[in-house]
């Protein structure tokens, strides 16, 4: 039977060439539009996330900042400053902290090598830092340790752009560079990253040393920021409420008052990316659907001819015994066979495209967040299940029509 089923279909395609072919284009160029729209749209989306993430790691950043209300008789304006001291407070009061730093920054320092000199904006932070600000050290070198903070030793990381900047193609790791006119070694180089969020500039642009260094050589008492990073992200909103209970009683503003300490909640962030992707990802599968379900109407439209053409044919078949449901049977497969010949086509193209893609390692540059496209077993399973949908549908009510043939009517049908 199946044999036989196949046989008469491909014979269709023949007898109709044109049209058999236009369809499967289409219904090719549908699969091709699913498959890319959704792997492009996931490669945007996780593009996105790690441009985020680039620049902190589910971190949470506690600034400085101006009352706003009045507390406790104490009035409007007041300036609210943090000492490293705080940062200590806050990861021995703060259940569930599992990272902390504190953050000194300087713009305008100076940095000089031989004849290369540049500017840049320079941290003092702990070693915490590393993980929270995924600021990674590239092969043979390491990020500042706590022997470097205790030590107050003048050691220096530096990102990959301004040590390409200072030392060119070569090695900066053990080379002594002079910040501000005082001699530093470089003890590591940020392995590149993509960086979306910026504080400050980009941390490829940037220079870092031991918050005690920094300390001990601008006097500073003040820091710019705290970084905390929570043992598990669902603590955040619990963190945040005793961080903002703890600071409001030492320093004296109203707890409700945000504009006395601003906090950057890169958690925050990643929930919403995370929601603007998926919201993405459903914008396009719907755009590429549409134009499947478009495709569709041209497999019912060639169904509908086939039945036509083949009125005869049909009356004769039912005239000899055939069952109706044997006629529906025949022209569904048949409907079927092209929606999936036509999907196969869609997504073996739409894989070399994605795969190419990728093979062309388009990781730098403008094309770095449409360089890594991914082809999701979902989308391959929904595109799938539409091909059959769309099969089923566009192949039933022409196979309903011929199935109500009258064989003797038929047979006077030219």
């Amino acid at each position: 039977m199946w044999n036989n089923l196949i046989r008469e279909f491909f014979a269709d395609l023949g007898n109709q060439k044109l049209r058999s072919f236009l369809t499967l284009i289409a219904i090719a160029w549908g699969t091709l539009s699913v498959i890319l729209l959704l792997a492009f749209g996931r490669g945007l989306g996780t593009s996105m996330m790690e441009g985020m993430l680039g620049a902190g790691n589910q971190v949470i950043v506690i600034y400085g900042g101006q009352t706003s209300m009045n507390y406790e008789g104490l009035g409007i304006g007041r300036r609210i400053s943090f000492t490293e001291e705080d940062v200590a407070l806050l990861q021995r009061s703060v259940p569930g902290i599992a990272h902390s730093s504190p953050q000194y920054g300087r713009w305008g320092a100076q940095l000089q090598t031989g004849d290369a000199t540049t500017n840049t904006y320079m941290e003092g932070v702990n070693p915490d830092f590393e993980i929270m600000r995924t600021m990674y050290p590239a092969a043979g070198g390491r990020f500042i340790n706590e022997q470097d903070v205790d030590s107050k030793r003048r050691v220096l990381f530096l990102g990959d752009e301004i040590a390409g900047r200072l030392f060119g193609e070569e090695n900066p790791v053990g080379k002594q560079v002079k910040l501000d006119n005082m001699p530093f070694t470089v003890i590591g180089v940020m392995k590149p990253k993509m960086q979306t969020a910026m504080n400050n500039g980009p941390d490829a642009d940037r220079a870092v040393i031991p918050y005690s260094t920094f300390r001990n050589i601008y006097g500073d008492r003040t820091v710019n920021s705290i970084l905390i990073r929570p043992s598990d992200p669902s603590l955040q909103e619990r963190i945040k409420h005793d961080i903002t209970a703890i600071l409001s009683a030492k320093y004296a503003f109203h707890p409700e008052d945000e504009q006395a300490i601003p906090i950057w909640d890169f958690i925050e962030m990643e929930a919403m990316n995370r929601k603007v992707a998926a919201g993405l990802e459903v914008f396009l599968f719907t755009v590429g659907l549409f134009t499947l379900i478009i495709a569709g109407v041209g497999v019912a439209n060639i169904m509908f001819v086939v039945v036509k053409e083949r009125t005869r044919e049909i009356g004769i078949k039912l005239a000899v015994g055939a069952r109706k449901i044997h006629i529906i049977v025949q022209f569904v497969f048949e409907s079927l066979l092209i929606s999936f010949m036509g999907g196969f086509i869609g997504l073996a193209i739409s894989s070399a495209i994605v795969y190419g893609v990728l093979a062309l390692d388009m990781t730098e540059g403008p094309g770095a967040f449409l360089g890594k496209p991914e082809i999701s077993e979902l989308s391959v399973i929904v595109t799938i299940g539409m091909l059959a949908l769309i099969g089923l549908t566009a192949g039933v009510f022409p196979a309903m029509k011929a199935a109500r043939v009258d064989p003797v009517e038929s047979l006077r049908y030219e």
